[in-house]
């Protein structure tokens, strides 16, 4: 049975008007992810670089699609991605809030930390400098314990001058963590020397 050519010819128009239709829908629902995942790409490297991948893969099927003018999987696919985008954005909101967080503890440990370092360092300094002068070791130190007690002094010092700089560039976490060492160094030395606190 012979199709009429007429009929071929409104069946092509009618897929040609549904594929047109559906052109612009695609087309607004592609600019739409892209421009909400634009405005959180910056934070996300930052904070969720794993999730940014899967969902700019998910974007990038979308946009391929739209290419291949096969508008109706992206009519389709686009909001299990608008989905993804919102997923993103939720957590690298939640990561900021906590690094914020995290800052601001630190900043406030890094209080207590710059408060009591620095005169330890002061002491170890005149007690190690003291010693040098003179030769007398505390009890049970010869002089290779000293020379060592010293080496790990430079070290102590060299530590808090890093963790300062660390604070000072704004990585108040990494500065504590540095901080923190200098202080249990600072106190060790300062009972092995036996500084007068």
């Amino acid at each position: 049975m012979r199709i009429p050519r007429t009929l071929v010819a409104l069946t092509a128009a009618a897929i040609l008007a549904a594929c047109t239709s559906q052109k612009e829908p695609a087309e607004n629902a592609v600019a739409r992810v892209e421009s909400s995942l634009n405005e959180i790409r910056t934070d996300a490297q930052q904070f969720a670089a794993e999730q940014l991948q899967a969902v700019e893969t998910s974007v990038k099927h979308l946009k391929d699609n739209l290419d291949k003018k096969d508008y109706s999987a992206v009519v389709q696919g686009a909001p299990s991605v608008t989905s993804a985008v919102a997923e993103l954005k939720t957590v690298v909101e939640e990561a900021k809030a906590n690094a914020a967080a995290m800052q601001a503890a630190a900043e406030s440990e890094w209080n207590d930390l710059s408060a009591s370092v620095p005169p330890m360092v002061e002491k170890l300094q005149a007690r190690v400098d003291q010693l040098t002068k003179t030769r007398k070791y505390p009890q049970g130190m010869d002089k290779a314990a000293f020379e060592a007690a010293k080496s790990g002094f430079e070290t102590l010092k060299t530590e808090w001058t890093d963790a300062t700089a660390e604070f000072t560039s704004g990585h108040a976490p990494d500065a504590v963590r540095k901080a923190r060492s200098a202080k249990a160094k600072a106190q060790e030395l300062i009972n092995t020397l036996e500084v007068q606190v």
